[in-house]
């Protein structure tokens, strides 16, 4: 018999937590392949902005990630960090950095990708602007994209990169009801509060991090030491090693109604 994701029912897209440098690339390639089949997804999001050594991406990078199974990768802050790449994200429609981003930046900061069985996914990137880089607002710049998108589909997914709790918590009930899913990415550490809020949106507050968590948040626990020990020249932050983990959530909606069905952590240690 067919898995409900595969008549037409529902769908399940998997949402993959900001992917932090070489332990983080190495899980994702060595676990996702098999975390797709697992779950029977449909879907696969990915934010990697912070897969090149920690900070912003490249193209050899993002292929990897789209080899592994990522149909869309998402960014954040970092996204355009390394200047050589810029291209990719004019290049690439599978690609995004946040939508909010000034204008002229490189890239784009949605899209609308193939579902399967005739479905379409739209996917947004923002960012939030509270303790983060000056961008739009992203509440009203926000809903007027999901306006536009809703004419095209009814399953609309956001990846919400911000620092403040409060900020994306207040993002997701502002868009409760207009959209399926919202998750937060940025701060690596996996919330406990997935949820279907009251109006049908899916939301969890942050993803987590897939990468090493033998440090801080990614980092050599030395290197966060040194930043906050010395915030003037505290030097480089290197890459954790060891304890590499994949960190993410599944998120099953009504492919017709667009409507999020479930909400459900996922974990999984490469090691």
């Amino acid at each position: 018999m067919p898995s409900p994701s595969r008549t037409g029912g529902f769908i399940r897209v998997l949402a993959i937590g900001d992917v932090y440098g070489k332990p983080g690339l190495q899980a994702v390639t060595g676990l996702l392949p098999g975390l797709l089949r697992e779950l029977n997804t449909d879907f696969c999001i990915v934010n990697g902005e912070n897969v090149d050594h920690g900070k912003g991406i490249t193209a050899a990078s993002l292929g990897k990630l789209i080899d592994a199974g990522a149909d869309v990768v998402t960014g954040g802050n970092h996204s355009l960090y390394r200047d050589r790449a810029h291209h990719i994200f004019d290049e690439n429609p599978r690609i995004l950095r946040p939508y909010n981003f000034p204008e002229g930046s490189p890239g784009r900061g949605a899209g609308i990708f193939d579902g399967g069985a005739g479905r379409k996914i739209a996917v947004v990137n923002l960012m939030g602007r509270a303790l983060m880089p000056l961008g739009d607002d992203p509440f009203r710049v926000g809903q007027a994209l999901v306006e536009e998108l809703a004419g095209e589909t009814s399953f609309i997914i956001i990846d919400f990169h911000a620092e403040a709790t409060a900020e994306k918590l207040a993002f997701a009930r502002y868009l409760d009801g207009m959209v399926t899913a919202i998750f937060g990415t940025h701060t690596h550490v996996q919330t406990a509060d997935a949820q279907i809020l009251p109006k049908g949106t899916g939301y969890i507050t942050d993803l987590g991090m897939t990468g090493s968590h033998a440090g801080v948040i990614g980092m050599k626990t030395e290197s966060a030491l040194r930043r906050f020990l010395y915030p003037v020249g505290g030097g480089k932050a290197d890459c954790a090693e060891g304890d590499a983990q994949l960190h993410g959530v599944l998120i099953e909606a009504d492919s017709s109604t667009g409507r999020a069905l479930g909400m459900k952590t996922v974990k999984r240690s490469l090691e």
